[in-house]
């Protein structure tokens, strides 16, 4: 039995405090550490990674993952400089986001997954199976491309990342979000708007410009859809003005197998659009990418 005074109860603390501090700037020390990016994890079985667009966050998906939550392992992700990883700065290309997606799960232990990757979290899914092919199990591009900004965009995104400098995210989010939505539906989906117009407005200024140059930069990425081994699901919206859905169906058809959903009366934000039939949309295809044989481990 031991007995402490005071005074050694604080010595022996301060020599407890000196040893964590130790421990944690052990490379091998793992306790303690924490992930590089926010995430949730909910429900059983096959991992299903989603993917957040640009201004978005893990929120995003709150409720159209409930669903899949009895089937597969769901991991919704807050990607770097959004929504609660507002501490990871490693945004300044869609390389960089895919590498800490790739750090995640392997943090997670997660060697294969599907990924439903909205938007700018398609662009981060391309890149991320292009750097590790093995790792994906099939690939959701939800109103996404794998084609790179024209020049007129590309304008476009220096006038837009010019706006925010110049009057931050609040004056850009006002404007930026109801376009997401399908114009004759508005008053329809009133509740769904304002939900992403509060989640968007969380977005740090460095985060918003830095990620549109990086979505400006980002190259061709065809030749990943060409080459994927695993099937491709595109969801796209007729009536989608970020991503035309004439510029979206071109790609439709680049995988040796792909599978596609096309939205009618339906812009840029089908989960909340056309919420039921995407979800068993996602689901179907993540019980199809499950049939496909597996795949060798890397190495």
């Amino acid at each position: 039995m031991l007995f402490h005074s005071v005074r050694n109860l604080k010595a022996d603390l301060a020599w407890l405090e000196s040893e964590v501090i130790k421990q944690l700037l052990t490379p091998n020390f793992l306790l303690l550490t924490m992930p590089n990016l926010a995430y949730t994890r909910t429900g059983e079985g096959f991992p299903v990674v989603f993917l957040h667009g640009f201004c978005e966050s893990k929120e995003i998906w709150q409720e159209f993952t409930i669903p899949l939550m009895d089937t597969f392992g769901i991991i919704t992700v807050d990607m770097p400089g959004f929504g609660e990883s507002t501490g990871n700065t490693n945004y300044q290309t869609v390389d960089q986001m895919a590498a800490e997606v790739d750090k995640l799960l392997d943090e997670l232990s997660i060697t294969q997954a599907v990924i439903v990757a909205h938007s700018l979290g398609g662009y981060v899914g391309l890149a991320l199976a292009e750097q590790h092919p093995e790792k994906i199990s099939g690939l959701c591009l939800f109103h996404s491309t794998a084609f790179p900004d024209s020049e007129e965009k590309k304008q476009s995104r220096n006038k837009t990342a010019d706006f925010i400098d110049r009057n931050d995210v609040p004056a850009f989010i006002e404007n930026f979000v109801p376009p997401l939505f399908y114009r004759d539906r508005h008053d329809e989906l009133r509740g769904a708007i304002e939900k992403t117009r509060q989640i968007t407005l969380k977005t740090p200024k460095e985060t918003a410009i830095a990620a549109i140059k990086a979505m400006r930069d980002r190259p061709d990425r065809t030749h990943v859809l060409k080459a994927a081994s695993y099937p491709v699901l595109f969801i796209a919206g007729k009536e989608d003005e970020a991503v035309p859905f004439e510029k979206a169906s071109a790609q439709f058809f680049l995988p040796k197998h792909s599978v596609v959903l096309a939205l009618n009366e339906t812009a840029h934000m089908g989960m909340f659009e056309q919420t039921e039939e995407t979800q068993l949309m996602v689901e179907y295809f993540a019980r199809l990418c499950l049939l496909q044989p597996p795949k060798p481990a890397a190495g």
